[in-house]
Parts: structure tokens; C-alpha cells; sequence
């Protein structure tokens, strides 16, 4: 098992239970739907984390359903921005800390505004990334939202 992550770190200090679940991962199929796949659940349990930029915030994470796209309009009105847009892939690193395929919403370089899709509350659990490709945790939503400080809104 591979070592755990800051995501883990930070859910085990605040006494928070998930499960990690480990799968062989390449570097041609890291989508939600892929993982959903290797892990054996179904695609709208596996959330995937986006970071964005923001004409007035100017990073922000959304955790969405991984069989869902994000709605840029809607998320720009719940996060307070006028306009907001993908932050460009090469540099995503530099800004949270992780990669594509391993980022998550706990344990950034730096917290940043977080925001979860409201369907979010038709599941008992939730499979997310916790920041290393190859991962998966399984969590209570709540607990998720918890942990990272979440806002519930209307992303999709």
C-alpha cells in the first residue's frame, strides 16, 4: 500500500473514517469515469476535483461528479466571480501541489475556496482522490465537505 498522503494525514488528525482503495493507473485514462471502472463503482460516485481562476477570486476548487460537466456560468455565480475558467493545466502543480489525476481538495499547498456539487447529499459515500494518482478514498459526504471547508452549491 502506498504511503498516505496529506489528504489521508489530515482526515486521520480530525478523526474522520474513508477507506483508500488502491488501482493500477495510466497515464491515458485518468478520468472519473476510468477510475469509477478500475475501482468498481458507479461513474457518479467517483467526484473529480477541478481547480479554477476567477476574475475576482483567483483560485478556487469544485468537486464535482466525475460523470458531470462543469457548468462555468453556474459555478461563477456560486463562487462570487463574474467569470471564472479552468486554470491551465501546467499549472496546476505550482498552485496546489498536486497533478492531474492526483489532486484533491484536502491538503493543498494553500486552502483555497472549495465548493461541492449539492447532489452530493443522494450518497452515503463518495470516492475522491486524496492527491496521488493510483487512489482513491471512499467517505461520507458530509464528512468530505467537513474536512475540506467546503460550500455546497449548484455547480452542473
Amino acid at each position: 500500500m502506498s504511503s498516505k498522503t496529506n489528504c489521508c494525514r489530515i482526515l486521520d488528525s480530525i478523526g474522520i473514517n474513508y477507506t483508500l482503495i488502491e488501482y493500477e493507473w495510466d497515464e491515458l485514462n485518468l478520468d472519473a469515469i476510468s477510475v469509477a471502472d478500475k475501482i468498481g463503482i458507479i461513474p457518479e460516485k467517483v467526484w473529480k476535483t477541478l481547480v479554477l481562476c476567477g476574475d475576482i477570486i483567483p483560485y478556487f476548487v469544485v468537486v464535482i461528479p466525475g460523470d458531470q460537466e462543469l457548468s462555468l456560468k453556474k459555478t461563477a455565480k456560486a463562487t462570487g466571480n463574474k467569470s471564472c475558467w479552468m486554470l491551465p493545466l501546467k499549472d496546476v502543480l505550482a498552485v496546489t501541489g498536486y497533478i492531474r489525476g492526483g489532486c484533491s481538495a484536502i491538503g493543498m499547498k494553500k486552502h483555497f475556496p472549495t465548493y461541492i456539487e449539492e447532489t452530493m447529499a443522494l450518497h452515503d459515500l463518495i470516492s475522491v482522490s486524496p492527491g496521488q494518482r493510483g487512489l482513491q478514498i471512499l467517505i461520507n459526504p458530509h464528512d468530505f465537505v467537513q474536512a475540506s471547508m467546503a460550500t455546497i452549491a449548484n455547480l452542473i
